[in-house]
Protein backbone atom coordinates (compact mmCIF):
# COMPACT_ATOMS: atom_id res chain seq x y z
CA UNK A 1 0.00 0.00 0.00
CA UNK A 2 1.32 3.35 -0.74
CA UNK A 3 2.79 5.12 1.80
CA UNK A 4 2.50 2.38 4.67
CA UNK A 5 5.16 2.08 6.50
CA UNK A 6 5.09 -1.29 9.06
CA UNK A 7 5.92 -0.62 12.58
CA UNK A 8 6.41 -4.04 13.65
CA UNK A 9 9.11 -6.69 12.66
CA UNK A 10 6.97 -9.70 12.74
CA UNK A 11 9.49 -12.27 12.48
CA UNK A 12 10.58 -10.66 15.82
CA UNK A 13 6.81 -10.47 17.25
CA UNK A 14 6.90 -14.73 16.21
CA UNK A 15 9.66 -14.93 17.89
CA UNK A 16 8.96 -13.74 21.38
CA UNK A 17 5.93 -15.83 20.67
CA UNK A 18 7.18 -18.83 20.55
CA UNK A 19 9.78 -18.21 23.19
CA UNK A 20 6.80 -17.60 25.33
CA UNK A 21 4.72 -20.43 24.83
CA UNK A 22 6.87 -23.11 27.48
CA UNK A 23 6.21 -20.93 30.49
CA UNK A 24 3.39 -19.07 29.27
CA UNK A 25 0.90 -20.18 32.14
CA UNK A 26 3.44 -18.81 34.68
CA UNK A 27 2.34 -15.38 33.07
CA UNK A 28 -0.87 -15.82 31.78
CA UNK A 29 -2.72 -13.58 34.31
CA UNK A 30 -3.39 -11.31 31.83
CA UNK A 31 -5.31 -13.16 29.11
CA UNK A 32 -6.97 -14.83 31.72
CA UNK A 33 -8.52 -12.09 32.97
CA UNK A 34 -9.26 -10.73 29.30
CA UNK A 35 -10.85 -14.31 27.95
CA UNK A 36 -13.53 -14.04 31.49
CA UNK A 37 -14.37 -10.60 30.27
CA UNK A 38 -15.15 -11.60 26.64
CA UNK A 39 -16.78 -14.87 27.40
CA UNK A 40 -19.21 -12.66 29.65
CA UNK A 41 -19.60 -10.16 26.49
CA UNK A 42 -19.76 -13.58 24.42
CA UNK A 43 -23.07 -14.57 26.92
CA UNK A 44 -25.13 -11.79 26.33
CA UNK A 45 -25.51 -12.36 22.66
CA UNK A 46 -28.70 -14.86 22.91
CA UNK A 47 -27.44 -17.10 19.72
CA UNK A 48 -25.09 -20.29 19.61
CA UNK A 49 -22.77 -20.67 16.72
CA UNK A 50 -21.77 -23.17 14.89
CA UNK A 51 -17.76 -22.80 13.77
CA UNK A 52 -15.92 -20.32 15.95
CA UNK A 53 -11.73 -19.00 15.50
CA UNK A 54 -10.00 -18.33 18.44
CA UNK A 55 -7.51 -15.76 16.15
CA UNK A 56 -4.19 -15.32 18.25
CA UNK A 57 -5.07 -17.68 20.40
CA UNK A 58 -1.47 -18.36 22.49
CA UNK A 59 -1.89 -21.23 24.75
CA UNK A 60 -6.06 -21.43 23.37
CA UNK A 61 -7.43 -20.77 26.70
CA UNK A 62 -10.20 -18.69 24.72
CA UNK A 63 -11.00 -21.44 22.52
CA UNK A 64 -11.90 -24.14 25.59
CA UNK A 65 -13.30 -21.37 27.27
CA UNK A 66 -15.66 -20.72 24.16
CA UNK A 67 -16.61 -24.41 24.34
CA UNK A 68 -16.73 -24.52 27.89
CA UNK A 69 -20.01 -21.85 27.84
CA UNK A 70 -22.02 -23.67 25.72
CA UNK A 71 -22.21 -20.79 23.29
CA UNK A 72 -20.28 -22.45 19.84
CA UNK A 73 -20.39 -26.23 18.57
CA UNK A 74 -16.96 -26.22 17.39
CA UNK A 75 -13.41 -24.05 17.26
CA UNK A 76 -10.20 -23.84 15.69
CA UNK A 77 -7.04 -22.19 17.10
CA UNK A 78 -4.82 -20.52 15.66
CA UNK A 79 -1.70 -18.31 16.28
CA UNK A 80 1.09 -17.29 14.38
CA UNK A 81 3.59 -19.04 16.47
CA UNK A 82 3.76 -22.60 16.24
CA UNK A 83 5.10 -23.79 19.48
CA UNK A 84 1.68 -21.68 20.59
CA UNK A 85 -0.25 -23.60 18.27
CA UNK A 86 0.72 -26.85 19.85
CA UNK A 87 0.19 -25.61 23.38
CA UNK A 88 -3.87 -25.04 22.74
CA UNK A 89 -3.74 -28.80 21.36
CA UNK A 90 -4.06 -29.42 25.33
CA UNK A 91 -7.51 -29.27 24.63
CA UNK A 92 -8.39 -32.05 22.17
CA UNK A 93 -11.66 -30.69 20.83
CA UNK A 94 -10.02 -27.48 19.62
CA UNK A 95 -8.59 -28.16 16.42
CA UNK A 96 -5.22 -26.19 15.70
CA UNK A 97 -3.32 -24.27 12.94
CA UNK A 98 -0.55 -21.88 12.50
CA UNK A 99 -1.80 -18.55 10.89
CA UNK A 100 -0.92 -15.19 10.31
CA UNK A 101 -3.64 -12.65 11.66
CA UNK A 102 -2.38 -10.66 8.65
CA UNK A 103 -2.62 -13.62 5.81
CA UNK A 104 -5.76 -15.37 7.38
CA UNK A 105 -6.19 -19.46 5.40
CA UNK A 106 -10.01 -19.13 5.54
CA UNK A 107 -12.63 -18.87 3.01
CA UNK A 108 -15.26 -16.64 2.63
CA UNK A 109 -18.34 -16.84 4.89
CA UNK A 110 -16.85 -19.84 6.43
CA UNK A 111 -16.60 -18.58 10.01
CA UNK A 112 -19.90 -18.24 12.23
CA UNK A 113 -17.28 -16.49 15.34
CA UNK A 114 -14.36 -14.85 15.54
CA UNK A 115 -12.71 -14.09 18.64
CA UNK A 116 -9.56 -12.80 20.04
CA UNK A 117 -8.06 -12.03 23.14
CA UNK A 118 -5.32 -9.58 23.30
CA UNK A 119 -3.22 -10.09 20.05
CA UNK A 120 -4.57 -8.28 16.45
CA UNK A 121 -2.38 -4.78 18.01
CA UNK A 122 0.48 -6.56 16.45
CA UNK A 123 -1.09 -6.84 13.23
CA UNK A 124 1.05 -4.34 10.70
CA UNK A 125 -2.26 -3.78 8.81
CA UNK A 126 -4.82 -4.07 11.34
CA UNK A 127 -7.90 -2.63 8.33
CA UNK A 128 -6.83 -5.73 6.40
CA UNK A 129 -6.92 -7.75 9.00
CA UNK A 130 -10.27 -6.46 10.37
CA UNK A 131 -11.80 -6.77 6.85
CA UNK A 132 -10.17 -10.05 6.44
CA UNK A 133 -12.20 -11.50 9.75
CA UNK A 134 -15.33 -9.55 8.04
CA UNK A 135 -15.08 -11.99 5.08
CA UNK A 136 -13.95 -15.24 7.10
CA UNK A 137 -17.63 -14.84 9.00
CA UNK A 138 -20.65 -15.93 7.09
CA UNK A 139 -23.43 -12.90 6.81
CA UNK A 140 -24.78 -12.33 10.48
CA UNK A 141 -21.29 -13.73 11.93
CA UNK A 142 -19.99 -12.26 15.24
CA UNK A 143 -16.56 -10.98 15.79
CA UNK A 144 -15.64 -10.38 19.40
CA UNK A 145 -11.79 -8.84 20.35
CA UNK A 146 -9.79 -7.30 22.92
CA UNK A 147 -6.82 -5.30 21.94
CA UNK A 148 -4.51 -3.15 23.90
CA UNK A 149 -5.36 0.80 23.30
CA UNK A 150 -3.56 3.59 23.73
CA UNK A 151 -2.30 4.34 27.15
CA UNK A 152 -1.52 1.14 27.80
CA UNK A 153 1.45 0.76 30.27
CA UNK A 154 1.70 4.63 30.60
CA UNK A 155 3.38 4.09 33.80
CA UNK A 156 6.22 2.09 32.25
CA UNK A 157 6.53 4.37 28.81
CA UNK A 158 7.02 7.44 31.06
CA UNK A 159 9.92 5.79 33.64
CA UNK A 160 11.53 4.29 30.03
CA UNK A 161 12.18 7.69 28.86
CA UNK A 162 13.22 9.43 31.64
CA UNK A 163 15.94 6.99 32.94
CA UNK A 164 17.47 6.42 29.06
CA UNK A 165 17.33 10.73 28.95
CA UNK A 166 18.38 10.57 32.19
CA UNK A 167 21.29 8.20 31.41
CA UNK A 168 22.52 8.67 27.94
CA UNK A 169 21.17 12.59 27.29
CA UNK A 170 18.66 11.24 24.68
CA UNK A 171 15.44 8.89 24.55
CA UNK A 172 13.23 7.07 22.10
CA UNK A 173 9.72 5.65 22.36
CA UNK A 174 10.19 2.40 23.87
CA UNK A 175 6.64 1.06 23.57
CA UNK A 176 4.75 0.27 20.47
CA UNK A 177 2.17 2.69 19.06
CA UNK A 178 -1.33 1.75 19.81
CA UNK A 179 -4.71 3.14 18.17
CA UNK A 180 -6.93 5.11 20.74
CA UNK A 181 -10.85 3.46 21.18
CA UNK A 182 -12.43 6.19 18.49
CA UNK A 183 -9.85 5.28 15.84
CA UNK A 184 -10.43 1.44 16.45
CA UNK A 185 -14.37 1.92 16.50
CA UNK A 186 -13.95 3.97 12.71
CA UNK A 187 -11.95 0.52 12.01
CA UNK A 188 -14.43 -1.69 12.75
CA UNK A 189 -17.12 0.89 10.90
CA UNK A 190 -14.52 0.89 7.85
CA UNK A 191 -13.85 -3.14 7.44
CA UNK A 192 -17.53 -3.18 6.86
CA UNK A 193 -18.97 -4.57 10.10
CA UNK A 194 -22.66 -4.26 11.12
CA UNK A 195 -23.48 -2.60 14.51
CA UNK A 196 -20.22 -1.98 15.85
CA UNK A 197 -19.32 -1.25 19.41
CA UNK A 198 -16.23 -0.62 21.10
CA UNK A 199 -15.54 0.08 24.63
CA UNK A 200 -12.54 0.87 26.99
CA UNK A 201 -12.01 -0.67 30.21
CA UNK A 202 -8.15 -0.70 32.05
CA UNK A 203 -6.84 -3.47 34.43
CA UNK A 204 -4.58 -2.40 37.07
CA UNK A 205 -2.03 -4.88 38.15
CA UNK A 206 0.50 -3.73 40.76
CA UNK A 207 4.48 -4.99 41.72
CA UNK A 208 6.43 -5.30 44.10
CA UNK A 209 9.44 -4.47 41.94
CA UNK A 210 9.09 -2.59 38.46
CA UNK A 211 11.18 -4.96 36.64
CA UNK A 212 9.25 -8.22 37.34
CA UNK A 213 6.56 -6.19 35.10
CA UNK A 214 9.20 -6.65 32.33
CA UNK A 215 9.77 -10.25 33.11
CA UNK A 216 6.21 -10.94 33.07
CA UNK A 217 5.46 -9.11 29.47
CA UNK A 218 8.51 -11.11 28.44
CA UNK A 219 7.27 -14.44 29.61
CA UNK A 220 3.63 -12.99 27.90
CA UNK A 221 5.50 -12.68 24.75
CA UNK A 222 4.76 -8.77 24.44
CA UNK A 223 8.12 -7.43 24.42
CA UNK A 224 8.48 -4.72 21.78
CA UNK A 225 8.22 -6.08 18.17
CA UNK A 226 9.20 -2.19 16.55
CA UNK A 227 11.58 -2.62 13.85
CA UNK A 228 13.55 0.20 14.94
CA UNK A 229 13.62 -1.44 18.38
CA UNK A 230 16.88 -1.62 20.44
CA UNK A 231 17.39 -3.63 23.82
CA UNK A 232 18.18 -0.99 26.79
CA UNK A 233 21.53 -0.63 28.33
CA UNK A 234 21.87 -2.21 31.66
CA UNK A 235 22.43 1.05 33.35
CA UNK A 236 19.44 1.82 31.69
CA UNK A 237 17.64 -0.54 32.64
CA UNK A 238 18.64 -0.28 36.33
CA UNK A 239 17.12 3.40 36.14
CA UNK A 240 13.97 2.38 35.06
CA UNK A 241 12.93 0.87 38.39
CA UNK A 242 14.35 4.10 40.33
CA UNK A 243 12.23 6.31 38.08
CA UNK A 244 8.75 4.22 37.85
CA UNK A 245 9.53 3.90 41.96
CA UNK A 246 9.70 7.52 42.56
CA UNK A 247 7.09 8.37 40.12
CA UNK A 248 4.73 5.95 40.98
CA UNK A 249 5.61 4.49 43.60
CA UNK A 250 2.59 3.83 46.39
CA UNK A 251 2.90 4.12 50.38
CA UNK A 252 3.03 0.40 50.50
CA UNK A 253 6.25 0.37 48.09
CA UNK A 254 4.46 -1.17 45.06
CA UNK A 255 4.39 0.13 41.65
CA UNK A 256 0.95 -0.45 39.50
CA UNK A 257 0.88 -1.38 35.57
CA UNK A 258 -2.20 0.00 33.50
CA UNK A 259 -3.37 -2.33 30.67
CA UNK A 260 -5.82 -0.44 29.00
CA UNK A 261 -8.10 -2.68 27.17
CA UNK A 262 -10.57 -1.81 23.86
CA UNK A 263 -13.40 -4.06 23.46
CA UNK A 264 -14.51 -4.54 19.64
CA UNK A 265 -17.66 -6.16 18.63
CA UNK A 266 -18.96 -6.20 15.09
CA UNK A 267 -21.59 -8.30 12.87
CA UNK A 268 -20.67 -9.13 9.42
CA UNK A 269 -23.82 -7.85 7.29
CA UNK A 270 -27.04 -9.98 7.08
CA UNK A 271 -30.42 -8.41 5.47
CA UNK A 272 -32.09 -9.93 8.65
CA UNK A 273 -30.39 -7.09 11.17
CA UNK A 274 -31.93 -3.97 12.34
CA UNK A 275 -31.42 -0.68 10.44
CA UNK A 276 -30.91 2.89 11.32
CA UNK A 277 -34.28 4.64 10.20
CA UNK A 278 -33.46 7.38 7.63
CA UNK A 279 -33.15 10.92 8.37
CA UNK A 280 -36.70 12.22 8.86
CA UNK A 281 -38.71 9.01 9.13
CA UNK A 282 -40.01 9.78 12.40
CA UNK A 283 -43.39 9.06 13.40
CA UNK A 284 -43.23 10.77 16.78
CA UNK A 285 -41.67 14.08 18.03
CA UNK A 286 -39.78 14.13 20.79
CA UNK A 287 -41.31 17.01 22.44
CA UNK A 288 -44.56 15.02 22.39
CA UNK A 289 -42.48 12.34 24.59
CA UNK A 290 -41.46 14.58 27.00
CA UNK A 291 -44.67 16.69 26.69
CA UNK A 292 -43.38 19.67 26.08
CA UNK A 293 -43.85 22.55 23.37
CA UNK A 294 -41.57 22.65 20.57
CA UNK A 295 -40.10 26.15 19.43
CA UNK A 296 -39.30 26.89 15.70
CA UNK A 297 -35.93 28.00 15.83
CA UNK A 298 -35.43 32.04 13.80
CA UNK A 299 -32.59 32.31 11.75
CA UNK A 300 -31.28 34.89 10.31
CA UNK A 301 -30.71 35.73 6.93
CA UNK A 302 -26.72 35.81 7.53
CA UNK A 303 -27.60 31.63 8.35
CA UNK A 304 -29.36 30.10 5.66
Amino acid sequence: MAGFSAPFDRRRFRLHRARAAADFAAHDFLFREIADRLIDRLADVTRRFGLGLDLGCHAGRLASAALDSGRVGRMIACDAALAMAREARADPRVATLVADEEALPFAPASLDLVLSNFSLHWANDLPGALLQIRHALKPDGFFLAAVAARGSLAELGEAMIAAEAFVTGGARPRLAPMADLRDLAGLLQRAGFALPVADLETITVTYEEPLRLLADLRGMGETNPLLDGAPLRRDVLMRVSEEYRARFGGADGRVPASFRVAFLAGWAPHEAQQKPLRPGSARHRLSEALGTTEHPLERDDKDR
